[in-house]
Order: structure tokens, then sequence, then C-alpha cells
């Protein structure tokens, strides 16, 4: 039994969701992976129509899996956007097989093209600007790649961000050869300092991609440490580390109300911000993070500028 009537794009925003946050939150998407799409029953009792949902595709994973969730989540209505990692993907025919099979199977348009979070490659390709330079995806309508806000000591070990940037750039040309729609989709992070500073300096280096900022979803602060430990998040971990050594925050779930104000604050005040959209990362459950974002004011579908 649905919780709340999602499905109705008119849904009136609660009375404490301020308007910045209200405008930032719409559009948000969700990531899934296909063991935690199981649970749910169905998407529609918690996400709103036309909600973007992306399927991470962890290694080892079979492909079948991620074909069947994506053919599942388009049957109940929802754009589907599958992970496409560099570094578990085998080889060229490779990648033709599974493009064919989300397209044939699930209708997918759109795909997240990343290296991945393996340390070595599977084959003979280790860095999204590999995969894109195949063509195979001449005919998909929305690729997105990946941002680092807190940089990544997979491309840059010395900790710079001179790789970083040096691929953001090969990715605003590539988008300027496309006819598909891109983005940059983010790493999670917890404080809008460095986001707002990376993005900001995105713009300097020409780079002019919308961002899909990553937040993670509500969640026990443990678990939230261990992921951000896991995933190399930086400068932001303190603010975890910090709030970890408050008794009387220690056991209460974290909640990306603060980053999320700020950074919708930021965006309303300079309209011309690069980001575009909220990517959640739900590490504490899909439906903790539906109803987290609900209860703030996204409760519309995807705007017609991400569309």
């Amino acid at each position: 039994m649905a919780l709340l009537n999602f499905r109705r794009k008119e849904t009136p925003a609660p009375a404490g969701a301020s308007a910045p946050v209200e405008a930032f939150l719409k559009g948000y998407s969700i990531e899934v992976m296909p063991r935690t799409a199981e649970k749910v029953e169905n998407f529609r009792d918690l996400l709103p129509k036309g909600t973007r949902v992306y399927i991470a595709h962890i290694d080892g994973t079979p492909i079948e899996d991620m074909v069947a969730t994506a053919k599942r989540l388009h049957a109940e209505g929802f754009p589907v956007m599958p992970h496409f990692p560099a570094r578990i993907i085998k080889d060229k025919a490779t990648l033709a097989d599974w493009i064919a099979r989300y397209q044939g199977e699930a209708d997918v348009k759109q795909g997240l093209i990343l290296a991945g979070g393996v340390s070595g490659p599977a084959g003979e390709f280790h860095s999204s600007m590999q995969l894109l330079d195949t063509g195979l995806f001449g005919g998909f309508e929305r690729l997105h790649v990946a941002g680092h806000p807190e940089g990544n000591r997979d491309i840059d070990p010395d900790g710079s961000d001179t790789m970083v940037m040096e691929a953001a750039r090969w990715k605003q040309a590539f988008s300027n050869r496309t006819d598909a729609k891109m983005a940059m989709a983010t790493q999670f992070c917890f404080d809008a300092k460095p986001v707002i500073q990376w993005v900001d300096r995105l713009n300097a280096e020409g780079v002019k991609l919308p961002v899909h900022i990553g937040v993670a979803g509500p969640a026990k602060l443990q678990t939230l440490i261990k992921f951000a430990i896991a995933c190399g998040v930086g400068p932001s971990l303190k603010v975890l580390q910090k709030r970890a050594m408050d008794v009387t925050k220690l056991l209460l779930p974290y909640e990306p109300t603060e980053v999320v104000a700020e950074l919708a604050a930021h965006k309303a005040a300079h309209p011309e911000f690069g980001i575009e959209a909220v990517h959640f990362f739900p590490l504490g459950g899909i439906k903790t993070n539906a109803t987290w974002a609900t209860e703030h004011g996204g409760a519309s579908g995807v705007p017609a500028t991400q569309s």
C-alpha cells in the first residue's frame, strides 16, 4: 500500500519545505542496485513520476540482473540510466552486447559512463573516455559522466586535480560534438563549501556541463562513514567525523538537510550556478531517502530542462 500519493505532479510541497530547497530538489534522481531494487514492491509508491533512476553496476553483478532491473523500472514508468563502468567491461564486443540488451529489452536511452571503482581493468578499457570514443553510444539521448568535487586519487594519486580537470575538459569537448544531452554526476559530499568551489572552478576552466550533485540520503552515521572512506570522499568527511564526536548526535541518523539547504540557498542567490539537479545515494534505504525527499519538497518529476 502506498504511504503517500507520489504519482501526481501537482502534489503540494509540505508546509515546512523552503522555496529554495523545494526548487533545488525538483527533478532529483536516485540510485539503486538490482539487489536493493528487489526489496521494493512498486517504485511508483515511492518516487515521483518521471524520476530518473540510475542502476549501479557493481563488479560481479551479472548483466542479466542489470537488464532485468532496467526492464522492470521502465515498465513502471521511470527513465532508467544504467552504469557503464569501463574497468569491468572486457572489450568492445561486450559493450556492444550490453547496449543491445538494454535497448532491446528495456528501451534504455540514457547511460552513466564512468571508469568504475575497481583497481584494475578487466580488459581493454580503463576510462570513461575510451568507452565514449567507441561510438557505440550514438543511439543514446542522454549521457552522464562522472565528476569529482573532492578529487579522485585513482586519477591523481598525488592529491591534486590536474588529471581530473583534464578529463573534465575532454568530456566538455565530447559534449560539444555529440547530439546527446550531457551532464556530470558526482560522488556524494557532506559539505557544501568544497562543492561550490569545485563547480565554480569547472566554470573557470570552461567546463559548462550541468552538474548533478551527489547527496547521501538519510542513514546511520556509522554507515555513512564506512561508505565515505571506501569511496574516497575527501574534505567533507570531516563533517561526519565532527558529528561522530558529538555524543548528542552520535546515535541519531544523519540527514542531508544542512548541505542541501546551503547548496539550495547558493543556487537561489546565483541562478547561473552550475548545479542542475540532486542525485541521491540512498545509503540508508530507498524508502527512507524517498520519504525524506518528499518531506522536503522533492515531490515533482523531472523538469523539462532535464528531459
